[in-house]
C-alpha cells in the first residue's frame, strides 16, 4: 500500500485522489491517497513532512516551483521547464507535458505547423509552450506578469511573447491560467472577441468540467477540450514512476476510458 498525496493550495475539489486510486489499482498496486490544502507560509514544514514519510506526492498550483529547493535533485522535464509536479525520494519529476500532448493525440490534435496561443507562462505554461514548440507549433504566449513570459523566454526562446494581448486568428487557444476555478469560477481570462478567432479552444481546468473560457467557445461552435484528460494523464505518469514501471500510451488511454466509465458525470 502506498502512501500518497496532492499538496497545492486549494486542493479541495480535485479528482487527484479517485484518479491515482484507479490508476493503481489498474497498474496491480493499491494506495491511499490526500488531498492537501496549504497555505503558502506552511508550505516547506509541509513539503518536508511528504519527503519524509510518503512514498511519494504531487505538487500542484502555485508551488510547482517553490518545491524545487527542498528537493536534492530534479530530472527530465522537470529539469527542462524549471517545475515539479511529481516527487519521489526528494527527487522532482514533471509530468505535465507528457500529459498534455498525449491529451492533445487522444483528442485528435497534431500541433505541427499549429499557430497556438497560450494564455499563461506559470508552472503548467512552461510546459506546454515547450512541448508545443518541439512538437512543430507557431507558438504565442501571453502572462499578466510580464516577469513570468520574460523568463520562459529567456531559457527557451522558442515562441513569440505577447506583452500586449489582441484579437488575432489561432488554430487553437489554450488557457493555462487557472482562472475559472475556485474563487474565479465563471470567470474567463478572455471574451468572445478573442475566442470567436479560434478554431478550437482548450482549458487545463478540468474542475468545473466546462469553464466559462469553453462555455464561450462552444457557444461559438468551436471544439473545446477540458484538462481532465491531461489531469489524468500526468497522473498515470507520475504512478509510473512510484512504481518504477515504464509507462504505456496504449494503457494510459485505456485506463482513461476504463475511468470515464466509472466515473461518468
Amino acid at each position: 500500500m502506498y502512501k500518497l498525496a496532492v499538496i497545492g493550495k486549494d486542493v479541495s475539489k480535485s479528482d487527484s485522489a479517485k484518479m491515482h486510486t484507479y490508476i493503481m489499482q489498474g497498474l496491480g498496486s493499491s494506495c491511499t491517497f490526500e488531498l492537501l490544502s496549504v497555505a503558502g507560509e506552511e508550505f516547506g514544514a509541509y513539503a518536508e513532512k511528504l519527503i519524509l514519510e510518503y512514498d511519494g506526492f504531487c505538487v500542484t498550483i502555485p508551488y510547482k516551483l517553490e518545491i524545487i529547493p527542498h528537493l536534492a535533485r530534479i530530472e527530465g522535464d522537470a529539469a527542462t521547464f524549471g517545475a515539479v509536479n511529481v516527487v519521489k525520494d526528494r527527487v522532482g519529476y514533471n509530468t505535465d507535458g507528457v500529459g498534455f500532448m498525449l491529451m492533445l493525440a487522444n483528442n485528435g490534435i497534431d500541433p505541427k505547423g499549429k499557430k497556438v496561443l497560450v494564455l499563461g507562462a506559470g508552472g503548467a505554461g512552461r510546459s506546454v509552450i515547450k512541448k508545443l514548440a518541439d512538437a512543430g507549433a507557431e507558438v504565442y504566449a501571453y502572462d499578466l506578469r510580464r516577469e513570468n513570459l520574460d523568463e520562459v523566454y529567456r531559457e527557451f526562446g522558442c515562441f513569440t511573447p505577447l506583452h500586449e494581448l489582441v484579437p488575432a486568428e489561432y488554430d487553437v487557444m489554450i488557457n493555462v491560467t487557472g482562472v475559472g476555478m475556485h474563487r474565479t469560477e465563471g470567470v474567463s481570462p478572455v471574451g468572445e472577441e478573442f475566442l470567436s478567432r479560434a478554431k478550437a479552444a482548450i482549458d487545463l481546468i478540468y474542475y468545473p468540467r466546462k469553464s466559462e473560457f469553453l462555455r464561450i467557445a462552444e457557444s461559438l461552435g468551436k471544439p473545446v477540450v477540458n484538462g481532465e484528460g491531461m489531469l489524468f494523464y500526468q497522473a498515470y505518469y507520475g504512478d509510473c514512476i512510484f512504481l518504477g514501471r515504464e509507462p504505456r500510451a496504449d494503457e494510459a488511454k485505456a485506463l482513461f476510458i476504463g475511468y470515464k466509465d466509472v466515473y461518468r458525470d
